[in-house]
C-alpha cells in the first residue's frame, strides 16, 4: 500500500536577508502519519517547519499541502497577561460563544467559532488530561511552569485538530512526567504530526524518520534507533566502496604511467633503429606514423580509465560522512576523593558532594532546581523555605540554560584567554580544534556563530579556565543541541576530572556521562538522594 504525501517540497529554497542560504533547492516529501526530523544544528530544521507553517516565505520553490497546518516553536511567545485561553488558540471562538449565548448574534461570532460549537467542553476534556480544566482558561500563564506552558500549547493544537501539526523541539525543560503525557499524545495525535527532536526517546514513537544532510531530505521508514543501524550499515557500505574506489584508482594510475614508460621504450628504439639505417625512411615514417596513432590511442584509453576511476572515487567519498569526535586532554582540577566541594540543604536531610563525584539533580517542572543552581553559584542568601545550596570550593564553573557571560564581540580564543590568560594561544588554539572550533571560527565574534558554536564556546570557558574548575554546575546543557552535539558533548566531559553537577532530564545523556549520585528536588523543596534514575 502506498503512503499517502502530506506536505510535498518542490525546489524549496530560503535566503536570509543577509544574504546567508538556509535551504537550496531543497526537493522530498513528509507522508501521512508520524515523522522525527532529525539533522545537525545549522542544516535548517526549524527554518524548514517555519516555512511548510507559512512562517516565512520561500526566496523560491513551493510547499504544497494536504491540509490546514498547526505550528509549535521552539521558544513560546508569551507576555504577563497571556491566558491559557490564549495559549490553547481558542480564546476568540470562546469569547464568541460567549457572546452568542448573551444574546449577540453578531455574524462575526459565527465566522469565529465556524463549526467548533463545542469547543469549551472539548477544552475541558483535553485539559483535565493534563491536570487542568476549564476554570483555568482565564487564568495566566505566568502561574504555570515552563514545562505546563508547553503541554498547554501542545494540547491547544490537539484540540484544533489540524490536518497537520509541526512540533520544534517540544520536550526542552519538560521534566519526566511531562515528557511521558507528550509520548502519549503522540502515539494517539489526529492527523500527521512532524516533530524536530534530539529526544531519542520521543523518536522512538515516530513511524518514519527524516534528514536534512548536506542541503537533501532523506526518508526512513521506521523510528530513530531502526534508521541510525540502517545509516551505519550505509556507512560501513560506504567506506568499503570508499576505499574500493580510491584501490581501483591506484590501479588504473599504475597501468597508466606502465603504458607510458612502454611506449617510451618503444620510441627510444624506433629512433634508434631508424638512425641506423635498418630500414627505408618511407617505411620508417609508416611505422612512426602508426605507432602516434597507437600511443595516442592508448594515451586516451588509459587517462578515460584514470578520469573513470577517479570520478568513481568522488561519488564514493561523497557517501562517506565525516563523524567528527571530541577528545580533549584537561588538566587535573586536584580534586581528593575526600574533598568536600558543595552542600544541597532542603526539607530534608542534606546532600553533599565531594570528590571527582557526578551528581544529576532531578525533579518535576516548577520544584526550583534552576532557582537552586543560580543561588549555589551566585553564593547569594536562600530564600525562606527554599532548597538552598553552599559552595565549598571558589573554582566552579557554571552553563546556565541561556548561554549568556560570553564577550559578545570577541571571539573563541579571547573568550578562553580571558579565563585562562596564562595560557599561549598556540595551546587555546588546539584545544578550541579538539572541540571543534577550528580556523575563522575561532575568531569571528561570538555574536554571529551558530547556536551550536556558541554553545561550544561555552564549553570550552568552562573546560580550559586555569586554574580549572573542581566543580561544574550545568543546567539542561542538552537544551537546543542536535543528536551529534549531545554525544560530543559528552565526549568533552569524558576528560573532566572534577565533580559534576547536571540538572537534565535527558535520561540518556545522563547515562552517558555515568552519573554516580541522583538527588531529587520535590515541589516542596525536599531533597533526597534516589537510587538510580528510574527511581
Amino acid at each position: 500500500m502506498a503512503i499517502r504525501s502530506a506536505v510535498t517540497l518542490h525546489q524549496l529554497s530560503f535566503e536570509w536577508p543577509d544574504g546567508t542560504l538556509a535551504l537550496d533547492r531543497l526537493d522530498g516529501t513528509f507522508p501521512t502519519g508520524r515523522t522525527g526530523l532529525v539533522g545537525r544544528n545549522g542544516t535548517g530544521k526549524s527554518t524548514l517547519l517555519r516555512l511548510i507553517a507559512g512562517r516565512l516565505t520561500p526566496t523560491s520553490g513551493r510547499v504544497d499541502l494536504a491540509g490546514d497546518v498547526g505550528y509549535l516553536p521552539q521558544t513560546l511567545t508569551l507576555t504577563g497577561t497571556t491566558t491559557v485561553a490564549q495559549l490553547l488558540g481558542i480564546d476568540d471562538a470562546l469569547a464568541a460563544l460567549h457572546a452568542i449565548e448573551s444574546g449577540d448574534v453578531d455574524e462575526r461570532h459565527f465566522e469565529a467559532i465556524g463549526d467548533d460549537w463545542d469547543i469549551e467542553s472539548r477544552a475541558d476534556e483535553a485539559l483535565h488530561e493534563i491536570g487542568f480544566g476549564a476554570a483555568d482558561l482565564d487564568r495566566r500563564v505566568a502561574e504555570v511552569s515552563g514545562g505546563e506552558a508547553m503541554l498547554i500549547a501542545i494540547t491547544g493544537l490537539r484540540i484544533r485538530r489540524t490536518a497537520i501539526t509541526l512540533l520544534d523541539e517540544p520536550t526542552n525543560n519538560l521534566d519526566r512526567a511531562t515528557r511521558a503525557t507528550l509520548a502519549g499524545f503522540v502515539d494517539t495525535w489526529p492527523g500527521t504530526l512532524v516533530v524536530v527532536s534530539h529526544d531519542l526517546e520521543l523518536l522512538e514513537h515516530m513511524d518514519h524518520t527524516a534528514e536534512l544532510h548536506a542541503g537533501s531530505l532523506g526518508m526512513f521508514g521506521g523510528p530513530y534507533s531502526a534508521w541510525a543501524v540502517h545509516q551505519e550499515q550505509e556507512q560501513t557500505a560506504a567506506l568499503q566502496a570508499a576505499r574500493n574506489a580510491q584501490q581501483t584508482l591506484k590501479v588504473e594510475k599504475r597501468q597508466r604511467v606502465e603504458a607510458e614508460t612502454k611506449l617510451a621504450r618503444r620510441e627510444r628504439t624506433a629512433r634508434k633503429t631508424q638512425k641506423d639505417g635498418g630500414i627505408p625512411k618511407i617505411l620508417a615514417g609508416a611505422r612512426a606514423s602508426k605507432a602516434q596513432g597507437s600511443a595516442g590511442a592508448m594515451r586516451s584509453t588509459s587517462d578515460d580509465k584514470v578520469r573513470s576511476a577517479q570520478a568513481a572515487v568522488d561519488a564514493a567519498d561523497a557517501r562517506v560522512r565525516e563523524e567528527e569526535h571530541i577528545h580533549l586532554v584537561l588538566p587535573d582540577p586536584d580534586v581528593p576523593r575526600g574533598r568536600r566541594l558543595a552542600e544541597l540543604h532542603g526539607q530534608g536531610r542534606d546532600i553533599v558532594i565531594q570528590g571527582p563525584e557526578r551528581v544529576a539533580l532531578v525533579g518535576p517542572n516548577g520544584s526550583g532546581k534552576t532557582t537552586l543552581l543560580q543561588q549555589l553559584v551566585s553564593r547569594s542568601e536562600p530564600v525562606d523555605g527554599r532548597a538552598h545550596g553552599t559552595l565549598l570550593t571558589d573554582r566552579v564553573g557554571y552553563l546556565p540554560q541561556r548561554l549568556d557571560g560570553l564577550l559578545e564581540d570577541a571571539g573563541a580564543v579571547d573568550n578562553v584567554k580571558a579565563v585562562a590568560p596564562t595560557t599561549d594561544t598556540g595551546t587555546i588554539r588546539n584545544q578550541l580544534a579538539r572541540l571543534l572550533l577550528r580556523g575563522a571560527s575561532a575568531d569571528r565574534p561570538v555574536s554571529s556563530l551558530s547556536g551550536g558554536e556558541r554553545f561550544r564556546v561555552s564549553l570550552a570557558t568552562l573546560l580550559l579556565a586555569d586554574p580549572p574548575a573542581q566543580l561544574l554546575v550545568l543546567d539542561e546543557p542538552t537544551n537546543n543541541l542536535d543528536i551529534t552535539s549531545v554525544e560530543q558533548l559528552a565526549e568533552a566531559l569524558d576528560g573532566y576530572r572534577g565533580a559534576l553537577l547536571v540538572v537534565s532530564h535527558d535520561h540518556v545523556f545522563l547515562d552517558r556521562l555515568g552519573i554516580d549520585t541522583v538527588v531529587e528536588l520535590d515541589a516542596c523543596g525536599t531533597v533526597r538522594e534516589r537510587g538510580d534514575l528510574s527511581g
